[in-house]
């Protein structure tokens, strides 16, 4: 009778932990139903709010990039003192971001040493920072709308466009200064979204529906360029770019007569044989964007014309670390150049002579230009060139070209020249 009455229990407990199972099953079943059908819910929100951003970044529309950051009236109407309030964190006067340690850079090398980018001859417009005061607004713009100043990122000044900015070059004529011919460049931060916030920035000239380039560095680095054709129909091009983070990246933008064309570190990323060209040019932006070394230029005349011409030619586009005898990769656009221009001239000759403007100490001078016009012989040397048609000879300060006492002279001055033998 125990026996019976021990194997009811043990089959009623079967059953009852059965039954448990199961209602608990359905209930687990029903929780990982509602667990994916949110899972889904949310993917299909992101793919979603994706879609409209992309589609909102690829129609760049002026009225909606002034609005993400409070309209064109806030912009106009915020202080100074609000627009650095609204970005502490950032990059001013007294807080530098950690710079992080510069990658890639022999692919960047590589990059330049393909490039078929050459800056022009004539500077009609250069502005280094380095004679400017931290936190004032820079002396070779004027301010359009928004707020700019003088910042410093690793030690080296820079301009730092706060809020959604627009800056002119202070030209003369302040319109229709832009060639049939002419090279524009600057030096653009990348941030990480971290260090300090993610950044757009642009170049646009006339109006931002004639010509816009636009280089950011939100989660994915990505850069958009739209312009006019001579039919005043429009043509555009976007994509995907690398851009190591906390560090700087050199944009160059060549146009010759109506074909444009613009390079991220010496890569070309835009081609565009038929642009139809505006009068002026201006950088905006929005968020924290800092910029330096932004250089304008007339158009390039042949090497071997000026020389047979003049018996040497002037080369601006050969540039290096500040203070120092390091040839900066974007040289090397024209450095191909000359070695080209020697390749099919075996019989040239040259003296290589580097000139400073007078800033600083003249001795310091001459010992840097010394070293200077060393490092492009050996630059030529290695690159194939003989070592018996090349000298080296440093000038210093000695034989300016232009004004010393305005930026655009000393700019001038800062040059090496090329002299037949």
């Amino acid at each position: 009778m125990k026996s019976i009455k021990l194997v009811f229990i043990m089959v009623t407990l079967l059953f009852t932990c059965a039954t448990v199972q199961a209602q608990f099953g359905k209930r687990l079943g029903k929780t990982i139903e509602n667990a994916a059908k949110r899972t889904i819910e949310r993917k299909a929100e992101q793919k979603t709010e994706e879609a409209v951003g992309k589609a909102i970044d690829k129609a760049t529309d002026p009225d909606t990039y002034k609005n993400e950051n409070g309209g064109e009236d806030n912009a106009n109407s915020s202080s100074p003192e609000a627009s650095k309030n609204d970005n502490a964190g950032e990059t001013g006067t007294n807080n530098q971001p950690s710079v992080a340690p510069q990658q890639g850079v022999k692919t960047v090398e590589i990059a330049y040493a393909k490039s078929d980018f050459v800056p022009g001859d004539e500077i009609l417009f250069e502005d280094d920072q380095a004679n400017e005061q931290l936190g004032e607004f820079p002396s070779q713009w004027d301010l359009e709308q928004g707020n700019a100043e003088i910042a410093m990122i690793d030690g080296v000044k820079c301009i730092n466009l706060i809020g959604y900015t627009v800056i002119n070059p202070l030209m003369n004529p302040p319109k229709d200064y832009l060639p049939e011919k002419f090279t524009l460049e600057w030096d653009y931060y990348a941030t990480d979204g971290k260090t300090v916030k993610a950044s757009d920035m642009d170049l646009g000239i006339d109006s931002y529906n004639f010509f816009n380039f636009r280089l950011t560095t939100h989660a994915n680095a990505r850069y958009y360029a739209n312009w006019t054709k001579p039919d005043d129909t429009g043509g555009n091009y976007s994509e995907n770019i690398e851009l190591t983070p906390n560090t700087w990246h050199h944009v160059s933008l060549s146009f010759n007569q109506r074909a444009l064309k613009i390079y991220v570190d010496g890569v070309r990323v835009v081609n565009a044989p038929n642009v139809k060209m505006g009068s002026k040019f201006y950088l905006f932006g929005r968020e924290g964007i800092y910029i330096k070394n932004i250089r304008f230029a007339k158009g390039a005349v042949p090497l071997y014309d000026r020389m047979m011409t003049d018996g040497k030619f002037i080369t601006y586009g050969i540039t290096f670390d500040i203070g120092k005898s390091t040839i900066k990769p974007e040289s090397m656009g024209e450095i191909n150049r000359i070695v080209t221009l020697m390749n099919e001239n075996p019989d040239l000759k040259f003296s290589v002579e580097g000139h400073t403007d007078s800033t600083g100490n003249a001795d310091s001078n001459q010992k840097l230009s010394d070293e200077r016009s060393a490092a492009v012989v050996a630059k030529l040397v290695e690159m194939g060139i003989s070592e018996d048609r090349l000298q080296s000879a440093g000038k210093g300060q000695t034989s300016p070209i232009a004004d010393n006492g305005t930026d655009e002279g000393r700019a001038k001055n800062r040059r090496v020249e090329f002299v037949k033998l």
